[in-house]
């Protein structure tokens, strides 16, 4: 499988998910602020709409993938499993030695597809021969978990994101994010899928500051947008952008220009594809909070580096500009203060393409879903009121592996671009 994503609205092809299982069960009100929720999804309807979502993607001729089945993949051979294992297991700070053997010993009894699953529901310390022995576990004698669950994992956007030919392989905001990123790692480097590829990583989760998937949009093949946003810093930006415009690996159709988008640092703004996300050819959905004027930064190759251009502009003039055609910005709530609150809050900008003006929407966003009709586009709603309880859309929810190439009109309008 190569990986192929140079649009955000190209027909989409082949998608990875994630479907919610134990490690939400494992959410308790005392971990929610910890694991990063604002509620507790009831797990047997949040699965039935995750279920009703990748169904709406094979109906529309989408292969879908599934990160677990991929990752158990990844670790058939002894040695890997046994490296991954290890690797999770320090990430997890699983540091002493009995307890850490008692963990592989309980995990080891299982299949592979099994072991992922549990890893990523987090273990009890209930379900493994636990001795408590040191001062740090005397201290933490009433916590219940040797390894925390993942019930982020769900949305699939965040711990890698697909830019041309290769992955950003990210290094998440928050510390509980950042094994999520190990499944992507073995998957994208030892997968058979994927091995014989050498997929260039754009990014590295080893790297020492936060960038994650949400803020990565394709705006077309010779212009990639990130959010500075709460999740993803400046100096991740920069680290990119040299490693895009400097690798000899599809040089030719590696983006040109980064526009590095400047968003308010706030739980509600967390990614820029919360507030921000295309629809169609000159097509947006947008949340008023960042209409601007907006501090947008062009980031190019330069002589030695990087060369980086402030601009202050509203979002509308820097995107025609950028993308040379004419642009619409299609409110989220109709622009309403109260009703586009309420509708971002609740993903309503978030939206998935499957092609262009086709996308994918949850059904609680009545206003906006009704603006975007206006706007002649296709909608396909699916139900979320358990999946939208973790803070993403339908976007967060699904991390495209290929999308069908666009036709600009017979040519790239960006491909002219000044640089």
């Amino acid at each position: 499988m190569k990986l192929h994503v140079y649009s955000e609205i190209g027909e989409l092809k082949k998608v990875l998910l994630h479907r919610p299982s134990n490690e939400i069960e494992n959410l308790t009100p005392e971990m929610m602020e910890k694991l990063l929720f604002d509620d507790i999804p009831f797990l047997e309807v949040a699965q039935k709409e995750h279920d009703f979502f990748a169904d709406v993607l094979r109906k529309e001729g989408v292969e879908v993938y599934y990160l677990a089945k991929l990752a158990a993949e990844a670790i058939e051979q002894e040695q890997i499993k046994l490296k991954f294992l290890s690797e999770f297991l320090d990430e997890a700070n699983v540091y002493d030695e009995k307890i850490r053997d008692s963990v592989l010993n309980y995990l080891l009894n299982y299949d592979n597809k099994t072991i992922i699953d549990k890893l990523i529901a987090g273990i009890r310390k209930d379900e493994i021969e636990y001795k408590i022995k040191s001062l740090t576990e005397l201290v933490n004698v009433d916590y219940p978990f040797v390894c925390d669950p993942l019930p982020n994992l769900y949305f699939t956007r965040d711990p890698f994101a697909t830019i041309g030919s290769g992955i950003s392989l990210n290094h998440m905001h928050t510390k509980i994010r950042c094994r999520e990123a190990l499944f992507a790692k073995y998957i994208f480097a030892l997968h058979p899928e994927f091995a014989e590829q050498q997929i260039p990583f754009w990014y590295h989760r080893e790297d020492s500051t936060s960038m994650e998937g949400g803020d990565i949009l394709i705006l077309d093949r010779n212009i990639l947008a990130i959010g500075i946003s709460q999740r993803t810093e400046p100096k991740s930006i920069e680290k990119l952008c040299l490693r895009l415009f400097n690798t000899k690996i599809n040089s030719e159709h590696n983006p040109k220009i980064v526009l590095a988008f400047h968003i308010p640092s706030t739980r509600a703004f967390m990614h820029l594809d919360t507030v921000f996300t295309q629809v169609d050819y000159g097509k947006f959905t947008l949340h008023g909070g960042i209409e601007g004027p907006l501090s947008v930064y062009a980031i190019t190759p330069g002589t030695n580096g990087l060369k980086v251009r402030k601009e202050v502009k509203s979002l509308q003039k820097i995107l025609e500009k950028y993308l040379k055609r004419d642009i619409t910005l299609i409110r989220c709530g109709r622009g309403d203060r109260i009703v586009a609150s309420r509708e971002q809050w609740n993903d309503g900008s978030n939206t998935l393409a499957i092609r262009p003006a086709e996308v994918i929407v949850y059904s609680r966003n009545y206003v906006t879903n009704r603006i975007l009709e206006d706007h002649g586009i296709k909608l396909h709603t699916i139900p979320c009121s358990e999946l939208s309880r973790g803070r993403g859309g339908p976007r967060c929810m699904s991390m495209p592996l290929e999308r069908a190439e666009l036709d600009f009109f017979g040519e790239n309008p960006s491909a002219q671009i000044n640089l």
